[in-house]
């Protein structure tokens, strides 16, 4: 390696990129893309008040086309207090850069584009084209985001044959994981509506909270699903449960639940609300439900392209990576709907923690991964 991914690292953490704040952030990333031969559109999107900024930058127009894709904004603190220095400090102590987005994932597009800078300087003449859609909302509401550069990327032609999502994917070492697929997380509200009445008298009355748990126990009774060849069984967790009564003498008039579902690809959201559906009619019940799903669950099946990454991967790091669909979303929910999609990056140890911080030689480890990841695909 010859360009350290440190400084530009050390810049963005200083930047107080909370969603959907960007604080000079992007333009961080768009001033060391351009003088590489990067052209660079921003994308702002969203309402006045969530105002958030994005950053699609390309050099070449041929194929195939390799697009790396990440994010600038970072998860809020905490009580400053906490932290054993200041959260965006960027500060190097003891062989780890400290500051909030050092692991998650300001330090991997630092290292991506100090690794794409070493192979345009090998590579000059690459074939294909390479480009960055790097995001300032993808760690709270993912609306403004890279869906909507997505949106913008296919009316414009600039749909690519593969990406690569920098999240932190390792575990244990370097190049361990590769996830190729993620689980889709779905939220349900239910409100069950009874008749009010005293408890002494419950003949006259309609106890919401029996028929809620008698919807409910079924579906936590046995797993939905018992896995399938790249994702573990489905979960379904009750997260709340709010019947808003004081008094202990009074059945209420109605009660709620609230449930999270990971679920995997034996599902789809619109499968699994139709699930609870069925299980509150079968409980008699009177009820509202409302469903929200944030991704649906994808992969990305093992191919040429999961298999030259892999090969790229072993070959930087020594280590053989292990294929997971594990954890929560990304955006890569969004861009498999595009195109085949993975995510690598550096261990994951201390995202969204106090303290967060990313060996530096680790970054540097991870820079000469991303050169050879580019090198399989574009040398």
């Amino acid at each position: 390696m010859t360009t350290d991914p440190i400084p530009l690292a050390q810049a963005l953490i200083r930047c107080r990129s909370v969603t959907p704040a960007d604080d000079g952030a992007l333009d961080l990333v768009q001033r060391a893309l351009e003088p590489l031969g990067f052209a660079c559109t921003r994308l702002a999107y969203g309402p006045d008040d969530y105002r958030v900024d994005n950053l699609f930058a390309r050099r070449g127009s041929e194929g195939p086309h390799f697009c790396y894709a990440g994010h600038t904004d970072v998860v809020p603190t905490g009580d400053p207090a906490n932290w054993s220095d200041d959260p965006f400090s960027g500060a190097v102590k003891d062989g780890y850069l400290h500051g909030r987005g050092a692991c998650d994932m300001k330090g991997g597009i630092a290292a991506f584009v100090a690794g794409l800078t070493d192979f345009l300087a090998a590579n000059p003449d690459h074939k294909g084209s390479i480009s960055l859609l790097i995001t300032g909302d993808e760690e709270a509401r993912s609306v403004d985001g890279t869906a909507k550069v997505l949106e913008w990327m296919q009316a414009n032609g600039q749909v690519p044959d593969m990406a690569l999502v920098g999240e932190p994917t390792s575990r244990r070492a370097l190049g361990d994981v590769i996830k190729i697929g993620r689980r889709g997380s779905m939220n349900a509200w239910a409100t069950v509506h009874g008749t009010q009445g005293h408890s002494a008298y419950a003949t006259d009355a309609d106890n919401p909270i029996h028929r809620l748990v008698a919807a409910i126990a079924p579906l936590i009774a046995a797993p939905l699903d018992n896995g399938s060849a790249h994702f573990p069984p489905s979960t379904l967790q009750v997260t709340g449960f709010d019947v808003g009564n004081p008094a202990t003498n009074v059945i209420p008039a109605s009660a709620s639940a609230f449930l999270n579902i990971r679920f995997n690809d034996h599902h789809s959201s619109a499968q699994l609300t139709d699930r609870l559906h069925a299980a509150f009619r079968a409980a008699g019940a009177r009820y509202d439900l409302r469903t929200e799903c944030s991704g649906e669950s994808f992969l990305t099946e093992p191919g040429p392209f999961v298999h030259a990454l892999t090969r790229a991967i072993g070959r930087a790091t020594g280590v053989t990576p292990v294929l997971d669909t594990g954890g929560g979303t990304s955006d890569a929910r969004f861009i498999a709907r595009y195109c085949p999609v993975a995510e690598f990056g550096a261990l994951g140890d201390t995202l969204h923690k106090v303290d967060e911080r990313t060996s530096v030689a680790e970054l540097h480890r991870l820079a000469g991964a991303y050169r050879t990841i580019l090198e399989e695909f574009l040398a």
